[in-house]
């Protein structure tokens, strides 16, 4: 792979997409990382996938698909084992006689081409797309045809289903084959694991009620519903993920945390599991967590060039405290974790606290909170304070005693990161004084404070052209200046929905708010002024709010307007 790689940074710099230093770094990141070249440069904005496809195509003079509007063919499917399709990264589109159309990421591999024409005993017409399409449509495909929802319900019998612990999956398990020797409840949970991270969902759910059970899936910020199973099925689904989690079977009036690592594919995926007893049963969720969506890069973000400019200058300074805030699942958790990768070196001394360790970074002591054990947030700062630090990530400041620790620590000369949880930066200092901490302490200790949330993407290949009048833009939030400004060339678009994503969206974008600690808004902090005069201040500073991040991104055709009112709050 890393041949082809080579060969398509230099079709990207021929084609003036990429310059040579650029092409080096993200082909040592795409390496480092164990990550496809094209996902890295899909995910730093180097070229769209079909952009990706269109070059590599014209290149090896060989025509584009687009899989995604592809119709599933069993017989097409039988030429081209599943095995063999996964091994050399294929996917078998059409038969004729003995001639197999296969679509390819990398066309330009003479030695993989000619393996396959002597395990299918056809010749090859090849056709191009990218290695996670085909991926996608390869799991997609050969799942849906080895086994439906509807064949595991049927052979699902209450008397047969045995769950035993050696069942249990471990981290050698590779959840994209499922046996035929599997029981019909190890099926479904398996299938309804790959769905969800084959369609890209951050989280599953499931739902017992009265009469049946729904599964439903959050993808891209909002719950969409995948199946609904009949009731006999909770007990055994219940505890077959009790089993992966290592969790009391036998209890079910109190909640329960655990977690299990699967393989699907090349990916080692770790979910996150909470059991929460309701009316009809115990509701079920997994966080998914694929350390491969993690954008470690801090450039690679997103941000607005003033808010990325601020976040910059605050992971910059040799001490204070920079605090991410937002609600739970609005990617603080991200934008820590590559503030601390752009930190981290070997000459300095660099440690987490979080409750739990979500993504297991490379050199970077990490310290899972254990209440039972009595190490608690407040616990573990005061033990990580006497390893000299220089740099402390703290996950989230929970009550006034962590809250009064990371204040002392940010004063006595260490970078303290951290997340609250507030609607936006200038409230956080309410939320702060609220908790018992001095306003002199706050207005000393910190450096940078921001605010968080995730808007969805439109999807490329469906959005359409919307006119709005200037009138109601201005409602909105836009300034008069937006309009004479050259370069913000206002196009808004609007949601329509295709095969290719979710009502019109696909994938999600972060927007960060950014409140410097400035000498004024320090002086007015300690004043106790208030915190719409504190605001006043900051915009008047420059400070860029969440409504306006999100006006400007639609502004570039990137959200829909539907989209920023619903995620942000009016200024």
């Amino acid at each position: 792979m890393t041949q082809f790689a080579k060969k398509l940074r230099a079709i990207l710099e021929k084609a003036g997409k990429l310059d040579a230093d650029a092409g080096g770094t993200l082909l040592a990141e795409a390496q480092a990382q164990r990550r496809p070249f094209t996902e890295v440069l899909v995910k730093k904005g180097v070229a769209t996938e079909q952009e990706l496809v269109a070059l590599i195509a014209k290149a090896a003079n060989i025509p584009p698909i687009d899989l995604s509007k592809l119709t599933l063919n069993k017989e097409v499917l039988e030429s081209v084992p599943e095995d063999v399709a996964r091994d050399y990264g294929v996917f078998p589109v059409d038969k004729i006689g003995s001639l197999i159309t296969i679509a390819v990421a990398n066309p330009f591999d003479v030695l993989k081409l000619d393996d396959i024409r002597i395990v299918t005993g056809c010749q090859l017409r090849l056709v191009v797309s990218t290695e996670e399409e085909i991926e996608r449509t390869r799991n997609k495909s050969y799942q849906q045809e080895s086994e439906s929802v509807s064949g595991i319900l049927d052979s699902f019998d209450d008397a047969d289903v045995a769950l035993q612990e050696d069942q249990a999956d471990d981290e050698s398990t590779d959840l994209s084959a499922i046996s035929s020797e599997d029981s019909p409840v190890v099926k479904l949970v398996n299938k309804m694991i790959l769905d969800a991270c084959n369609q890209g969902a951050s989280d599953i759910h499931i739902e017992p009620f009265e009469k049946k059970v729904i599964i439903r899936y959050r993808k891209d910020g909002s719950m969409v519903e995948a199946m609904t199973l009949p009731k006999r099925m909770q007990n055994n689904i219940t505890s077959r993920i009790k089993i992966m989690s290592k969790l009391d079977i036998a209890e079910k009036r109190k909640p329960q945390d655990g977690k299990f690592q699967m393989k699907i594919g090349r990916k080692a995926i770790d979910f996150r599991v909470s059991i929460l007893p309701v009316v009809w049963g115990e509701k079920t969720v997994f966080r998914i967590l694929d350390s491969s969506n993690l954008a470690l890069d801090i450039k690679g973000l997103g941000f607005e060039a003033r808010s990325m400019e601020d976040y910059l200058w605050a992971c910059e300074q040799p001490y204070g405290m920079i605090l991410v805030t937002g609600p739970t699942g609005s990617g603080k958790s991200t934008t820590l974790y590559s503030a601390v990768r752009h930190i981290a070196s070997p000459d300095i001394n660099l440690v987490t606290v979080e409750d739990p360790v979500e993504y297991q970074l490379e050199g970077i002591n990490q310290v899972p909170v254990n209440p039972k054990a009595g190490l608690t947030f407040g616990a573990a700062l005061r033990s990580i304070l006497r390893q000299d630090p220089d740099v402390v990530l703290l996950g989230e400041i929970r009550d006034h005693e962590t809250l009064e620790i990371a204040v002392k620590a940010a004063l006595t000369g260490h970078l303290v990161l951290s997340t609250l949880h507030t609607n936006d930066a200038p409230s956080t200092i309410t939320r702060m004084v609220d908790m018992g901490m001095d306003p002199f302490m706050v207005a000393s200790s910190a450096l940078l404070i921001c605010a968080q949330r995730l808007g969805r993407k439109l999807c490329p290949n469906c959005k359409r052209r919307v006119d709005v009048s200037k009138d109601a833009l201005l409602r909105l939030g836009f300034l008069e200046s937006d309009f004479e400004d050259p370069d913000l060339n206002i196009e808004l678009f609007e949601p329509v929905g295709c095969a290719r994503c979710s009502n019109g969206y696909k994938g999600r974008f972060a927007l960060l708010e950014t409140m410097r600690m400035t000498e004024p808004v320090k002086r007015m902090i300690v004043d106790r002024a208030h915190i719409a005069d504190i605001k006043k201040q900051a915009l008047s500073e420059g400070m860029l709010t969440l409504r306006r991040c999100g006006l400007l991104n639609a502004a570039r055709g990137k959200t829909s307007l539907q989209e920023v009112e619903a995620t942000t709050m009016a200024d």
